[in-house]
């Protein structure tokens, strides 16, 4: 009796094993590059397995299917301000982009009518990043205006946003802000999100309460200079993460622009230092693969770690600003005057 209690979790062991997710060893990828005019786009998001919303910085905003027809395409003026959005999102309600500059602005777009439902006037605003943890709350998050971080929040699916006090915030180090590089410095998951910044500061803002209550964190990340910093974040769990940057200054220079973290974020370790990809503006993790596999892109070109991000070979020379994915054969691209569908094959 003894030895089969004994065999049972040996046995439950090895079918452990042999259900573990194998990485891709090799993999060859296919990109079907569609022309958008006029518009450098760092902002998208998928809305099903064959289309995708953007937002771009000559004050655009469609979606794109993967036949390459616009759909929906409105181009956005306020008050003779063409807003430039790096920032964007979209629920099963609606579509909402956020401006950069002064003032910022936020939209929402719902059956083919535009509303403003946040504004902010301030020679510092300018916001990054957006998303949604669920249908009714989101948040954006911005450079400093004052001694903390631009963080508004919204909790009835949209329709209203409110900014959180510094005093409900960390302070910011002074050059500590943020890059809209690829709508990347926001990963959520669950009621988790993480904030990353740069500058002569680069560290990790972490809520586990949908914006509540927030902690932050050192990283090892280059640091120091206006360029330097964390360009981009992504979370497969709630402790499993990436974070990634670097110099936009120093593209192929040495440094240490990638790291990984096993805690939720309180402690990051340094990966494949001094190793391409040596800048990134954008980093996801490839869904159903265990957090094994992560892409990475900048206009550098595209690249792929089949071991949590500790080592990284090159798949294209295509520079892209971001990446998502809709499935793990699956993702989407955008670029300057380009979008692009990528499947792995």
């Amino acid at each position: 009796m003894k030895r089969t209690l004994l065999l049972i979790p040996i046995l439950f062991f090895l079918i452990s094993c042999n259900n573990d997710y194998k990485p891709r060893e090799k993999l060859s990828i296919s990109i079907n590059k569609f022309k958008i005019d006029s518009s450098s786009i760092r902002a998208i998001e998928i809305v099903n397995d064959s289309s995708i919303v953007y937002a771009g910085s000559n004050g655009d905003l469609g979606v794109l299917t993967n036949l390459g027809e616009i759909e929906g395409k409105i181009k956005i003026i306020t008050d003779t301000i063409i807003p430039h959005f790096r920032a964007l999102s979209y629920t099963k309600n609606a579509v909402f982009a956020l401006s950069v500059g002064n003032p910022a602005l936020l939209y929402k777009y719902k059956d083919n009518q535009l509303e403003i439902v946040y504004k902010e006037e301030n020679e510092k605003v300018f916001y990054d990043s957006m998303h949604f943890f669920n249908e009714l709350n989101g948040i954006a998050m911005g450079d400093p205006t004052d001694t903390c971080l631009s963080i508004i929040l919204t909790k009835d699916g949209g329709n209203t946003w409110k900014k959180i006090p510094c005093e409900n915030l960390p302070k910011i180090i002074e050059g500590e802000a943020a890059f809209a590089a690829s709508n990347t410095n926001i990963a959520i998951v669950g009621t988790h999100a993480w904030i990353v910044t740069g500058g002569f500061k680069a560290r990790v803002f972490h809520t586990s309460d949908m914006g509540l209550t927030w902690n932050v964190y050192n990283t090892p990340i280059v640091q120091g200079k206006n360029t330097t910093g964390i360009y981009s974040v992504d979370f497969y769990n709630e402790k499993q993460g990436i974070i990634c940057g670097g110099n936009y200054l120093d593209k192929f220079g040495n440094s240490a622009n990638k790291a990984i973290t096993k805690n939720g974020g309180k402690t990051w370790e340094v990966v494949a230092k001094n190793a391409a990809p040596k800048y990134v503006s954008c980093v996801q993790y490839v869904p159903e693969t265990e957090g094994k596999e992560v892409f990475a892109v900048s206009t550098n070109g595209i690249f792929y770690s089949k071991n949590y991000g500790k080592e990284w070979e090159k798949v294209s020379d295509e520079g892209f600003y971001s990446i998502r994915f809709y499935d793990k054969n699956t993702a989407w691209l955008s670029g300057n005057t380009k979008i692009a569908k990528m499947t792995i094959e």
